[in-house]
């Protein structure tokens, strides 16, 4: 890869949204510099040049492009890097699909979970519910699958990455539980599966770091 060809992903270590981007680059094989950003403190120059309408990450540059929205820079690089672990589905139908359930998972169950976990709790029971059947119908959408991308991790699967990861820490942090075993035996086991990819494993941030960031953030939620 030459220096106009070089791939920067501006990120930030605890979001779910930066990591999408660094599993799909690791799954594919794709050399990247990877650069930290504080988002919540002084932006850098870099970040309001690449990105001055959010200010946020994840941001991509590549060959002197910058991409932003995570999943937008997933199927970019789906894109562009056809030839090595495909992510999204060939067939057309399939690959609609994929992407009605990774907009699914990022528009309604995402957001449905943290209104639960760090809502007001005059209003916690109905956010549980609401949180509840989105992750149902994830559930049914999975099915005996491995993976949503079947055999192997695709692209609902890395939409789908707070779930199978940050959603337990959340859980804990916030003292609300949502998704168990019990109630949800299928998306559990591929859970599992999920973060126990080698190369998933890899870019995952540390757990207990990741909780004390995430129980100072619900202290200060509960304090306002």
């Amino acid at each position: 890869m030459n220096q106009e060809e070089h791939v920067k992903l501006l990120g930030l270590w605890g979001s779910p949204f930066s990591k999408r981007v660094e599993m799909v680059l690791k799954l594919k094989g794709i050399p990247y510099e990877y650069i930290e950003e504080d988002v919540y403190g002084n932006k850098s120059p870099m970040l309001l040049k690449y990105n001055p309408i959010h200010k946020k990450v994840p941001v991509l540059i590549h060959g002197g492009k910058c991409i932003a929205e995570s999943l937008v820079i997933v199927e970019y690089i789906e894109d562009t890097w056809k030839t090595s672990y495909p992510i999204l589905p060939q067939d057309p139908y399939e690959r609609s699909m994929a992407r009605f359930w990774a907009k699914y998972v990022d528009e309604k169950v995402m957001l449905a979970l943290w209104k639960a976990c760090w809502g007001p709790e005059s209003e916690r029971e109905k956010l549980v519910e609401e949180a509840y059947e989105g992750l149902k119908c994830l559930e049914t959408e999975l099915g005996e699958k491995r993976f949503f991308g079947g055999e192997t991790i695709g692209f609902v699967d890395i939409a789908a990455d707070f779930i199978g990861y940050w959603l337990g820490i959340v859980q804990e942090a916030s003292g609300v539980t949502i998704m168990t075993a019990e109630k949800f035996l299928k998306l559990q086991r591929w859970s599992e599966d999920f973060v126990g990819n080698n190369v998933i494993k890899e870019v995952l941030p540390p757990k207990q770091k990741l909780a004390a960031l995430l129980k100072a953030q619900f202290g200060n939620a509960k304090s306002n």
